[in-house]
Formats: C-alpha cells, sequence, structure tokens
C-alpha cells in the first residue's frame, strides 16, 4: 500500500466521520426541547472520538506491521526504502489523529469519548514512525 493511498484511505475515514457527525447533530439542535447533550457516551455508542482513535490506532498497527516486514524481509534498497516511508507516514498519521482525539476529548478516561484509544493511536504511531525510521536507515546502509 502506497503512502498516497494510506493518506487518501485515512483522510476520507476522518472526514466521512466528521461529515457524520454533523449531519446527525443539525436535526438534534433544531429542536427547543432538546436536552443538554452528557460528556460520557453510552457503551453502545460509536462517538467521532471513538471513530478517530479507531482510525488512528489501526493505521498505527498497521505501520507497526510494515515497518516489521521491511525490517525483518528486506527485498532491495528501493523496496525497504518504500516500505519503511509508508510506515513512517501511517504512524504520522496515528499520531495526529490521536493527538487530535485527546486535545479534543471531553471527560477522562473511560467516559466514552476515545481518550484511551487515542493513547494507543500515539504509542502505535510512536512505535511505527521509529521502526519505520529505522528500517529507512538500514536500508540505506545497505545499498
Amino acid at each position: 500500500m502506497s503512502a498516497r493511498r494510506l493518506f487518501v484511505a485515512a483522510s476520507a475515514a476522518l472526514l466521512g466521520g466528521l461529515g457524520l457527525g454533523l449531519g446527525l447533530a443539525v436535526p438534534a439542535a433544531a429542536h427547543a426541547s432538546v436536552q443538554p447533550v452528557a460528556v460520557a457516551a453510552g457503551v453502545y455508542d460509536f462517538s467521532l472520538g471513538r471513530l478517530g482513535a479507531t482510525t488512528g490506532g489501526l493505521l498505527g498497527l498497521v505501520g507497526v506491521v510494515i515497518a516489521v516486514v521491511a525490517l525483518v524481509r528486506p527485498a532491495g534498497p528501493l523496496a525497504t526504502a518504500r516500505r519503511s516511508r509508508t510506515a513512517m507516514t501511517a504512524g504520522l498519521i496515528a499520531m495526529a489523529l490521536g493527538g487530535l482525539v485527546a486535545a479534543t476529548a471531553e471527560g477522562g478516561l473511560g467516559t466514552g469519548n476515545g481518550l484511551g484509544g487515542a493513547y494507543v493511536a500515539l504509542l502505535l504511531g510512536l512505535i511505527s514512525t521509529a521502526l519505520g525510521g529505522l528500517a529507512l536507515t538500514r536500508s540505506r546502509h545497505a545499498g
């Protein structure tokens, strides 16, 4: 998977979730009898924070897998460099999504706003970026 396709997929998932969240919020705000929104999300609710944290976590996990493959199975300097750059890009996007969710989450851990998943996305993104950088450095020394 190229870095461009990875970026497009992550952007589409994030923007699709934003559009869904905004589309559902407009009709509820039009009613005068709407009760205030609670800070904690329900157990079965999939909020925008949870969506962003899940997307970032999965993207970080994919980046870690690609980076490990680049380290364990070098397929020549160019292919390894491409894999490592893809892993680094996925890690950076995962960290950006995790940071965005962590910065905008209301409440603490366990409230259902995606804060725990944001921390996981930040951690996996950091690991993916570090392993991708290591694979890139090894591919440059090998070639």
